[in-house]
């Protein structure tokens, strides 16, 4: 057991490491919120983009599109969001179930849990985590939209809007464009290929600095009860029913320990932006993004050392 443990500590220790960095950095006067907002839409619009073109590009798209693990994924997604509407609807403000509801299934998995499955399985895990985060970008956002635009005055939940803000996601963007080089094996020039290497290495260290530097326990100690439950459904309860249902599917080895890192990584921080724009309760955003990434320390180590010594993953 204490094998096991040392040897997971060593995949989750960096990428919390860097949060830390982030949050300490901030605490020092080093980096200040126009450095956050800026260096945070380099990530979001170029340098993700950028990562996520090569990782579809190399990847051997008959072992990264899995047709069965994707639909279970997606369904996955959708019975989370539905759980966590319906548990909003009757235990949940009315003002506050928007934010309530994306922080409880919403997953910073673009960064944390893609950081996680290519530290846990290398090539493998960048390529499958890649694909499989094509599909996180499309049904988080929209599922988000819906949920803030029904509690939320200033959001618009017409067709039109969700379907511009999909389209035009950078994201989105970088994994479609990617998928015909990948499917006709077209190779890049090596002056091409190393540049776009060197952009993408900026992603991880500085999307994972950026969420560090944005936590606020200000904004933790306002939001109480709410916040903690809204956080025990991302990093517990979701992952947990998610987990053993792609267990009880046959899922097994890498795939299983992907869909879990994926499943219970914490709350996504664009939740905060998107919850600030259309005028929902932000600060709970916030405090649902400091609780569920200090949680998901605990939560994903625990997680895969129950699925490695069960020989699962």
């Amino acid at each position: 057991m204490y094998a096991i443990f040392l040897e997971i500590f060593a995949v989750t220790a960096p990428v919390f490491a860097m949060l830390l960095v982030g949050a300490v950095l901030k605490r020092l006067g080093q980096i200040d919120a126009a450095f956050i907002n800026t260096a945070t839409s380099l990530v979001f619009n170029v340098s993700m983009p950028v990562m996520l073109f090569p990782a579809i590009l190399h990847a051997d798209l008959k072992t990264a599109l899995q047709p069965k693990l994707l639909g279970f994924f997606l369904l996955a997604t959708l019975a989370s969001f539905f759980l966590a509407w319906a548990w909003a609807i009757w235990r949940v403000p009315r003002a506050d179930r928007g934010v309530y509801v994306q922080g409880a299934f919403r997953g910073n998995n673009g960064i944390i849990g893609l950081a996680l499955a290519t530290s846990l399985y290398g090539d493998y895990g960048l390529s499958l985590g890649g694909v499989l985060g094509g599909l996180v970008i499309l049904s988080y956002n929209t599922l988000a939209a819906l949920v803030l635009a029904v509690y939320s005055p200033q959001a618009k939940a017409n067709v039109w809007s969700i379907s511009k803000s999909i389209i035009t996601n950078p994201l989105i963007i970088g994994v479609l464009a990617a998928i015909p080089f990948a499917y006709w094996q077209v190779r890049l020039p090596i002056w091409l290929s190393t540049s776009g290497e060197y952009l993408a290495q900026l992603t991880l260290p500085l999307a994972l600095i950026c969420i560090g530097a944005s936590l606020s326990l200000a904004a933790l100690r306002e939001s109480g009860m709410l916040a903690l439950s809204s956080s025990l459904m991302k990093v517990l309860w979701l992952p947990l029913l998610a987990t053993l249902g792609a267990f009880y599917c046959g899922f097994r080895g890498p795939e299983l320990g992907i869909l879990f890192l994926f499943f219970t990584s914490p709350t996504a921080a664009a939740s905060f932006v998107m919850a600030k724009a259309v005028g929902s309760n932000y600060q709970l955003a916030a405090a649902i993004i400091v609780l569920t990434t200090l949680l998901a320390a605990v939560s994903t180590n625990i997680g895969l050392i129950i699925l490695q010594f069960g020989g699962w993953i």
